[in-house]
C-alpha cells in the first residue's frame, strides 16, 4: 500500500476554511454595521423630517395666534363701535321724547303750583316745587298719572314754606308711550 500524507492537504483546507470563516464573519460584521448605519440613518431622516414638520406647525400656530389676536381686537373694536352707535341712536331717538316730557310737565301744571327744580336721574324725574294748597299737589299727581309720558308719581314730602305756600317733593318715572298713544 502506498503511503499518502494528507496532512498538508488538511492544513491547507483548514487554512482555507478558516479564511472563509473569517471572511464570512467580516462580511457579516460589515453587513451588520451597514444595516445598523442604514437603520440609524433612516431614523435620523425620519426625526429630521418630523422636526421640520413640527417647526412648520409651530410657525403656522404662531401666525394663526397672531391672526386670532387681531380678530379678537377687531371684535372688541366692533363691540365698542356698536355700543357707541346704539348710544347715539338712543340719544337721537330720545331727543324728541325729552322735549315732549318737558312740554307735558308744563301741560299738567295746575294754577297755583310752581316748579323750583326738576332733576332727572336715570328714568325718573324729581320735582321740587311750591303749591298754594295741598289740592294743587294732588291735582298735579293725578295729571301726571293720567299722562301717557309719565308713570305713577311718588310724593316724598310736603312742608310749610314762606308766604302760606307749601313745598313739596315728588318723583315720577318716565315712560315711552306706544306709537298709537303718542299721536293723541
Amino acid at each position: 500500500m502506498a503511503r499518502i500524507n494528507l496532512r498538508p492537504w488538511r492544513e491547507e483546507r483548514n487554512a482555507q476554511l478558516q479564511k472563509r470563516f473569517i471572511g464570512n464573519i467580516a462580511a457579516a460584521a460589515v453587513l451588520g454595521a451597514l444595516t445598523v448605519f442604514g437603520i440609524s440613518y433612516y431614523y435620523d431622516m425620519q426625526m429630521d423630517r418630523q422636526q421640520a414638520r413640527n417647526n412648520y406647525l409651530r410657525t403656522e400656530i404662531t401666525r394663526l395666534d397672531k391672526k386670532i389676536a387681531e380678530i379678537q381686537e377687531l371684535r372688541r373694536k366692533r363691540e365698542r363701535l356698536l355700543e357707541r352707535l346704539n348710544a347715539i341712536q338712543e340719544l337721537q331717538g330720545n331727543r324728541p321724547v325729552i322735549v315732549r316730557n318737558f312740554d307735558e310737565l308744563v301741560r299738567v301744571l295746575p294754577d297755583g303750583l310752581y316748579y323750583r327744580s326738576l332733576t332727572r336721574s336715570g328714568e325718573r324725574i324729581n320735582i321740587d316745587g311750591l303749591a298754594e294748597a295741598n289740592d294743587d299737589v294732588s291735582m298735579l299727581m293725578r295729571s301726571l298719572d293720567n299722562s301717557i309720558w309719565f308713570g305713577e308719581p311718588n310724593l316724598s314730602r310736603v312742608v310749610a314754606a314762606d308766604g302760606g305756600m307749601r313745598g313739596f317733593n315728588l318723583s315720577v318715572p318716565l315712560e315711552k308711550p306706544k306709537a298709537e298713544e303718542s299721536g293723541k
